[in-house]
């Protein structure tokens, strides 16, 4: 190879990465405008399903639809009224929250003074205050009229994309060029992640119940609550399921015993084991053929260009870019990297 084709490559690989970060800027700029649109796509993914379902049990499209949204907004509006509710019962139990972290304060501040660490029990109060979570909460009560207004717009997207979605093979196959490749790619894409999407979803409902229900029993306060955020979080990879444990057990702390503490640590763990590493992959089989490093640096980096709805949907769009990779010559060994590793063998060929 000659020096004038090195400097070529070179200079292809350059404005390559050049254009990708200028995308990556540009999506970056509009994740205010791509956040909904994207959230919508999935719900309206998540959703489409269901409205097949009743279209086979003899509904129209027209009043499958509206049955399955009517559904979805109710569970909404009672997410929000689980968070109004908790909002008003912490603000009864702050001033009892507020003496029991003095008292607990006071027992840290000695056991550091056995180690001649001087601590101020002052500061530490003022640092872990609980009416920090009482303002962030406030402020997003405050905020209800504009979120209701995007709560709104999110549904009224989700509906267009499911009437739209009856018409989409005519449009894709008429419009792209080499329709089958493009259209078998896509195909792959969406049932792929319809797949891991639905089965995502029943396995957070069993856990946010299995919270909800175990939190109960332990007489923990915020019980619904906390079952909410496990159910949401567990949509998150790797971390989402501990950050939802963290909360609930600090309350414990606080507000009950220490083996009670304890109890909801056990319980989390637990249920991370048995639905998170059993079940989970039982049901999934070999996933969306995406290795566990690749997972991981998705939740980061579509958290960093899209913010928490990035960490929700990071595996989703992880697969559908890899499933799209695929079908393009440039992108084909990029999407080897992104693979789980060596293809099955088949039975019958030797090594």
């Amino acid at each position: 190879m000659s020096e004038l084709q090195q400097e070529k490559i070179g200079q292809n690989i350059l404005i390559k990465l050049a254009m990708l970060v200028i995308i990556l800027a540009g999506v970056r700029a509009a994740s205010e405008i791509l956040v909904p649109f994207l959230l919508s796509a999935f719900l309206a993914i998540v959703l489409n399903p269901l409205v097949s379902l009743l279209m086979k049990r003899g509904f129209r499209r027209g009043l499958a639809i509206t049955l399955v949204i009517t559904v979805i907004f109710f569970v909404m509006l009672l997410l929000i009224a689980v968070l109004a509710s908790s909002v008003s019962e912490f603000s009864d139990l702050y001033p009892q929250i507020r003496a029991t972290m003095e008292q607990r304060m006071v027992v840290v501040q000695q056991l550091a003074a056995q180690f001649h660490l001087n601590v101020s029990t002052t500061t530490l109060v003022e640092r872990f205050d609980p009416n920090a979570i009482m303002n962030v909460a406030t402020l997003v009560l405050t905020q209800f009229s504009g979120m209701m207004t995007n709560i709104f717009l999110l549904i009224l997207t989700v509906v267009f994309m499911l009437f739209e979605v009856h018409h989409l093979p005519y449009k894709m196959r008429n419009s792209l060029v080499n329709p089958k490749i493009r259209i078998a790619g896509l195909h792959k894409a969406l049932k792929g992640v319809t797949h891991y999407l639905a089965l995502k979803t029943v396995v957070s409902l069993i856990t946010g119940a299995s919270v909800w229900l175990s939190l109960l029993l332990l007489d923990v306060k915020f019980a619904l609550l906390w079952g909410v955020v496990a159910f949401i979080l567990n949509f998150i990879p790797n971390i989402g399921p501990i950050i939802a444990g963290i909360p609930p057990v600090i309350q414990a702390l606080l507000l009950n015993t220490v083996f009670d503490a304890f109890m909801v640590a056990a319980l989390f763990a637990a249920i991370h084991m048995v639905f998170g590493n059993m079940l989970e992959p039982r049901l999934m089989g070999r996933g969306l053929g995406l290795s566990t490093l690749v997972v991981f640096l998705s939740l980061i980096f579509w958290g960093w260009l899209l913010g928490p709805v990035g960490m929700l949907l990071s595996v989703p769009l992880t697969s559908i870019t890899k499933i799209l990779m695929e079908t393009t010559p440039g992108g084909s060994r990029l999407a080897i990297m992104l693979g789980t590793g060596r293809p099955k063998r088949v039975k019958g060929l030797t090594k």
